[in-house]
């Protein structure tokens, strides 16, 4: 598995995964107060198929609780992880989102 590197690009709004110096897969979010709404998730198409997403999902969430911030899952592909790993990350989901 490869060994990435997470950041969270406040100035760009987004969550990033890089693999050396290639970003390899990105969160878009926005921020409302204690909100995170988490837009979009992309991965480039040469990178697909190697679950960079799902792990930069994992730490972007984990970010989100250690920050003790709530998350709106409007992008699908967060919304399906969070059902998908439940009850892990469902005291995150803000309840405006539910």
């Amino acid at each position: 598995m490869a060994n990435l590197e997470f950041r969270d690009n406040k100035a760009g709004f987004r969550y990033e995964a890089f693999e050396g110096s290639e970003l390899v897969s990105q969160i878009d979010y926005t921020i409302d107060g204690d909100v995170v709404s988490f837009t979009h998730t992309g991965t480039p198409p040469q990178h697909r198929g190697r679950r960079y997403a799902d792990r930069l999902t994992h730490w972007a969430l984990d970010d989100v609780r250690a920050t003790q911030r709530k998350v709106v899952p409007l992008c699908p592909f967060t919304a399906s992880f969070i059902s998908d790993h439940a009850p892990a990350y469902d005291d995150l989901v803000a309840q405006r989102a539910r």
